[in-house]
């Protein structure tokens, strides 16, 4: 049974989706709304093969939140080949929602809704990320863009209550799971 907060984490993962392909903006730049990622001068040319292809994110998913009381993803409604989600049973905003994209042809630095919220790490000391505190502006939401290789990207979104801080901690946990078994750069 989906649940409000699940409903809620669907929507943000499909808004997502829709506004990372709305506009192409890099850390420090201005949004271009109307622009697709791939019409944007700066972009690299995509990539001929997916690196994607012979991998299921939701799946991945709950390979990453085997153990901790998730149920098995479900697809996300806006984007459902790319993007699954699940929450952990708990009471309205007490609830943890997930969700995990795979995203060919999109850079990990592409559609950076707000740079000052926004700092850039290595997951395991290696792997490129950006982490957006409150992407959506609402507090308690946490969103970490692995860098894959050649022009690709990994989104771990995770939902906690109104505890941003608890939401990304929850994601870099996620990404350092996530991150060997992602392709290799």
């Amino acid at each position: 049974m989906i649940t409000s907060r699940t409903s809620s984490l669907l929507v943000l993962l499909g808004a997502s989706a829709i506004a990372l392909t709305a506009c192409d903006n890099s850390v420090g730049g201005t949004a271009a709304p109307g622009q697709t990622a791939s019409a944007a001068p700066s972009a690299p040319p995509p990539s001929s093969a997916n690196p994607f292809s012979a991998r299921n994110q939701c799946a991945l998913l709950d390979q990453l939140l085997a153990g901790q009381g998730y149920p098995k993803a479900i697809p996300s409604v806006a984007d459902s080949k790319r993007s699954c989600a699940a929450q952990k049973p708990g009471d309205g905003l007490d609830a943890t929602v997930v969700g995990l994209t795979l995203q060919d042809g999109q850079r990990y630095t592409d559609n950076v809704a707000n740079p000052s919220k926004t700092r850039t790490g290595k997951v395991n000391g290696t792997r490129p990320v950006l982490e957006e505190r409150e992407p959506l502006g609402s507090s308690g939401q946490c969103m970490l863009k692995l860098a894959v290789e050649p022009n690709s990207r990994a989104i771990i979104d995770v939902t906690s209550g109104t505890d941003t801080d608890a939401a990304c901690k929850t994601a870099e946990g996620l990404a350092d799971k996530l991150d060997p078994l992602l392709p290799k750069s």
